[in-house]
C-alpha cells in the first residue's frame, strides 16, 4: 500500500490584502476630499462667459452700395462698415434747396407788398384830410346858398346843387375813411404773411438739415471696437431702417454670469474669490471674484414669469444670476469667448 501524503495548504499571499487596503484608503481619501470640498464650496456648471454685443443698425432705408468688412473681422470705433446708395436722397436735397430759394423769394415779395401797403396808407390819410376840407367847403357853400335863397338871390336849383355837393363831399370823406381801415387791415394781413413765410423758410431749412443728416446716415460706422459677427447683408440688398446688419462683439471686456440655486447663495457677498474652469480649456484655472448678485431670479425675466398665486403650486428651486469678474483679464482674453460654458466654484469657508 502506497503512502499517501496530504499536500500542505499554501499560505495566502499578503499582497492581496495590501492592494485592497490601498484601494480602500484611496477611496476613502477621495470620498473625504469630495465631501470636504462639497461642504466648503458652492459650485455650478450653469454659467457662461458674457460680453457686450452691439448690433449695427442702419438709421435710413436704402440699397447696400458697399460692404467694407468681412465675417469676424476686427474693427475700431468709427471705422466705415457699410455704405448705402444716397443718390435718391441727394436728388431730394436738390429739390429742397429749390423750395428754400422759392420761400426766400416769397418773403421778399411779401415785404415789398407791405411797403406798398404802408405807402398806400399814407395816401389814404392824405385823402381823408383833403376830403375833410372839401366837406367843410361844401358845407359853407350850402349854408351861404340857404341864406341867398331865403333872400331870393338864387334859384332853387342852385340851392339843391350845393346840397348835392355837400352830400357828395361827405360820401367821399366816408369812403376815404373806409379805405384807411382797409389799408390798415391789409398791412396786418401782409405782416402775418411775412411771419408765416419766415416760419415756412425755417421749416424748409430744418428739412434740408434733416435730409443732410439722412445722407450722412448712409455711411454706417462702427459704434464700438470689437470683432464682426456673421454678416446678414449683401451688396445690392435693400435694408430697412433698424434692421440688424450684423453685430460687433467686444473682445476686451468679459465677465461670467453663473446661475446658482437660491439655496447656495446664503454666504455670497461682493468680492468673494471664485475659481473658474472653461469647458473648452479644462486645464486652465482662472481666478475671479463676485461683482454683484441679481435683485431678481432668472424666472422673473422670462416671457411668462411664474405666478404662484394661481393654479396648483409646485415649489421649484429658483436660480439667481451672479455676475463674476475675471482677474487678470488680459492674460485670458485670447481664450474667452462669449457663450462659452464655465464651471464655477465659490469657497464659502
Amino acid at each position: 500500500m502506497e503512502n499517501q501524503t496530504t499536500p500542505e495548504k499554501k499560505k495566502k499571499s499578503p499582497l492581496r490584502f495590501v492592494i485592497i487596503a490601498i484601494v480602500l484608503i484611496a477611496g476613502g481619501y477621495f470620498a473625504y476630499s469630495k465631501i470636504s470640498y462639497a461642504l466648503s464650496h458652492e459650485t455650478t456648471d450653469n454659467a457662461q462667459v458674457e460680453t457686450q454685443i452691439t448690433p449695427v443698425l442702419p438709421r435710413v432705408s436704402g440699397y447696400v452700395k458697399q460692404i467694407a468688412v468681412n465675417d469676424y473681422d476686427s474693427v475700431k470705433t468709427g471705422q466705415l462698415l457699410v455704405t448705402l446708395d444716397d443718390e435718391e436722397l441727394n436728388t431730394q436735397l436738390v429739390q429742397m434747396h429749390a423750395d428754400y430759394q422759392a420761400a426766400e423769394a416769397d418773403i421778399v415779395n411779401a415785404r415789398a407788398a407791405l411797403n406798398n401797403a404802408v405807402v398806400s396808407l399814407d395816401i389814404n390819410k392824405g385823402n381823408i384830410d383833403l376830403n375833410d376840407v372839401k366837406v367843410k367847403q361844401a358845407k359853407e357853400d350850402y349854408e351861404r346858398n340857404q341864406n341867398l335863397f331865403a333872400d331870393q338871390a338864387i334859384t332853387k336849383k342852385q340851392l339843391n346843387d350845393s346840397r348835392y355837393s355837400l352830400d357828395q363831399a361827405n360820401q367821399q370823406y366816408n369812403n376815404s375813411k373806409s379805405d384807411l381801415t382797409t389799408a390798415k387791415t391789409r398791412i396786418a394781413i401782409l405782416e402775418s404773411i411775412i411771419q408765416k413765410s419766415i416760419a415756412n423758410l425755417a421749416s424748409k431749412k430744418a428739412a434740408i438739415e434733416q435730409q443732410q443728416l439722412k445722407i450722412s446716415y448712409t455711411q454706417i460706422y462702427a459704434p464700438t471696437s470689437g470683432k464682426i459677427g456673421k454678416r446678414n447683408v449683401a451688396d445690392g440688398q435693400f435694408v430697412q431702417a433698424g434692421t440688424p446688419l450684423f453685430s460687433i462683439v467686444n473682445d476686451t471686456i468679459y465677465w461670467v454670469v453663473a446661475n446658482f440655486k437660491e439655496t447656495q447663495i446664503e454666504k455670497f457677498h461682493t468680492g468673494m474669490p471664485v475659481d473658474l474652469t472653461l469647458d473648452a480649456y479644462p486645464d486652465v484655472k482662472i481666478k475671479g471674484s463676485i461683482a454683484s448678485l441679481s435683485e431678481a431670479t432668472g424666472a422673473r425675466f422670462s416671457l411668462l414669469p411664474p405666478d404662484n398665486a394661481s393654479g396648483n403650486f409646485v415649489k421649484v428651486t429658483q436660480r439667481v444670476p451672479v455676475k463674476i469678474n475675471v482677474d487678470n483679464l488680459k492674460q485670458y482674453s485670447n481664450l474667452l469667448r462669449a457663450g462659452l460654458s464655465v464651471y464655477v466654484s465659490v469657497p464659502t469657508k
